[in-house]
């Protein structure tokens, strides 16, 4: 393998499937880092019909001999983790030896999950559509320098102080604002004690593993989690994650260096989805979203929730590339489009009448948004497999290449199905990626 760095970034909302094309090309790569979230995000990967869904690995963990890495940007549920562990395991794959977390992410304790739930549903809040599980909470407490990282997991004095002092505040909090009933420091010092042992084999300092890779002449492929509209500080605020979801997070949820990152690769789907409350310009109200959601299964890999769908939105993917630095494009769902006579495409966007250029930094102007319209004509056959360009309908090339020509970045990859093996791979892509 050559000496190669790539970031795997979501353009939209999440859900593009970027645990594919992580998979796809983590042959290419010494090692993949996972930079950001937690347990809230799933990636889903077929392998000859055989599925796995990872929320907290990274998919490079399916590829044998690759390191995988999560990174001190994610905030880690050491009970989900541990369930993922054993679960790939039952499964097979190599973990031992394999698999590593940062020393410095965060972890998760049972009262952000109760702090945030008690929130969610409170009465007159607003939904943001949050799993629950404790993310935003945790990154809260990060913030506020009260955290426990998983270095600290690993001391036990430490750790029963960090919980007896968390429980007081948070139990009171719960209590007073949600009448939440009080979790027993105790019982959850036992308990974390516990789950530490079983986490502490796979712990270390992860940022020197990564630039060690890199020094050596290896390659990393970072692996982000959700999507650039749910950034945290880039997103659809206040319907967004906690996190840095776009590639400059790689560089903070990592610690490597921003000189160290050579292409950032942008994962969209053919069309557009969107899971939860917010925002979302270019969503189609009528019978032929509800087809795109049955024929292209849009249905959250952790929770289940139904996608919301929509027309590819060319405005937020020139925006997804601004951010990010996006080079290459993947596209993905190609074949759910298969059916269909017409293809509306969102160009650009009005908002109050007036044309523009951008994306509106508030949510209530984003609500506002006219989304104008270039319909292109359908191809109405079969692209499901196809493994070579030449080989697609030309208008699905024409409809591809049009994505293209708008958005300033060259297509490397296209998904035509769930497997593994159901990939279009450009020759023109193919260095970027150590091939």
């Amino acid at each position: 393998m050559k000496s190669n760095t790539a970031v795997i970034v979501g353009a939209q909302w999440g859900d593009e499937g970027k645990g594919k094309i992580v998979d796809v090309l983590s042959e290419n790569f010494d090692a993949v880092a996972r930079y950001a979230g937690g347990h809230n995000a799933g990636h889903t990967v077929i392998i000859k019909g055989k599925k796995f869904v990872l929320q907290l690995i990274p998919c490079g963990v399916l590829r044998d001999g690759r390191t995988s890495v999560i990174g001190n940007g994610v905030v880690l549920d050491p009970f989900a983790f541990m369930k993922e562990v054993n679960s790939l395991k039952a499964m097979g794959v190599k973990l031992d030896g394999h698999l590593f977390v940062s020393n410095r992410a965060q972890v998760i304790l049972p009262y952000h999950r109760m702090i945030e739930l008690a929130a969610e549903n409170a009465p007159g809040r607003v939904k943001i559509g949050t799993t629950s599980r404790g993310i935003g909470p945790a990154y809260e407490d990060k913030m506020k320098r009260s955290g426990l990282r998983v270095v600290d997991l690993l001391n036990n004095d430490l750790l029963r102080t960090h919980i007896e002092n968390a429980c007081k505040e948070k139990n009171t909090i719960a209590h007073a604002l949600f009448n939440s009933e009080p979790l027993d420091a105790d019982k959850m010092y036992r308990e974390y004690c516990d789950i530490a042992e079983q986490v502490a084999p796979f712990v270390t300092d992860t940022a020197a593993l990564l630039n060690g890779v890199l020094r050596k002449g290896g390659s990393v492929m970072f692996e982000g989690a959700q999507g650039t509209m749910l950034d945290i500080d880039h997103g659809t605020y206040p319907f967004v994650t906690s996190s840095s979801a776009t590639s400059g997070g790689a560089v903070t949820g990592t610690g490597v260096p921003p000189t160290a990152i050579k292409h950032v690769i942008g994962v969209t789907k053919a069309y557009c989805t969107r899971v939860g409350g917010g925002p979302f310009p270019s969503e189609i109200h009528d019978a032929i979203g509800e087809e795109l959601r049955k024929r292209g299964n849009e249905y959250g890999a952790v929770t289940g929730r139904p996608r919301r769908c929509g027309w590819v939105d060319l405005p937020l993917l020139r925006y997804a590339r601004m951010i990010n630095g996006i080079d290459w494009w993947v596209v993905t769902k190609l074949d759910v489009l298969d059916q269909l006579a017409e293809i509306p495409v969102c160009v650009s966007y009005k908002v109050n009448g007036k044309k523009t250029e951008h994306v509106p930094a508030d949510a209530g102007s984003m609500d506002k948004i006219e989304c104008v319209f270039e319909k292109m004509p359908g191809w109405q056959k079969s692209t499901e497999g196809v493994t070579e360009f030449d080989k697609l309908p030309g208008k699905a090339q024409t409809y591809l290449q049009f994505m293209e020509k708008e958005t300033g970045a060259r297509i490397g990859m296209v998904s035509t199905g769930p497997d593994r093996d159901q990939t279009i791979m450009m020759d023109s892509f193919k260095p970027a990626v150590g091939m």
